[in-house]
């Protein structure tokens, strides 16, 4: 539903089981495997893609720390790593980088670079929380 027929491309198709994260969005600000999940199950409730993130051209905090930091490398994975990062600042303004850790457990990154996934998120926490 979401890349052929809504045109959204930022969710990736990948393993079509649950196993990778690239196609996390978030329905109802809680991170899902969208690969998982029925277009029916989202009635009448919000689903955002790393599409949304952005705002009259201007990217998102999280978005822009992936940037500033240098958090991806092939960029496949990077729109599931965001969109899980994003879920993780909704709830925990402060996290830590275990946190981080944690919230991007279901997102793999082939070309490891989880460290700085992890300095991406607590940059964009920071300058959240200034």
């Amino acid at each position: 539903m979401l890349r052929e027929i809504l045109g959204l491309t930022g969710a990736k198709r990948v393993c079509d089981e649950g196993t990778c994260g690239a196609c996390t969005v978030l329905i109802g600000g809680e991170p899902v495997y969208a690969c998982m999940t029925l277009a029916v199950a989202c009635a009448g409730r919000t689903v955002e893609t790393v599409e949304g993130l952005s705002k009259d051209g201007v990217l998102h905090p999280v978005q822009a720390a992936f940037i500033d930091r240098d958090a991806f490398q092939c960029g496949f994975c990077t729109p599931g790593q965001i969109m899980s990062c994003v879920a993780l600042l909704r709830r925990n303004g402060a996290p830590t980088g275990e946190d981080v850790l944690r919230a991007v457990s279901g997102n793999l990154c082939r070309c490891g670079a989880y460290p700085n996934i992890v300095a991406a998120a607590l940059s964009a926490a920071r300058k959240a929380r200034r």
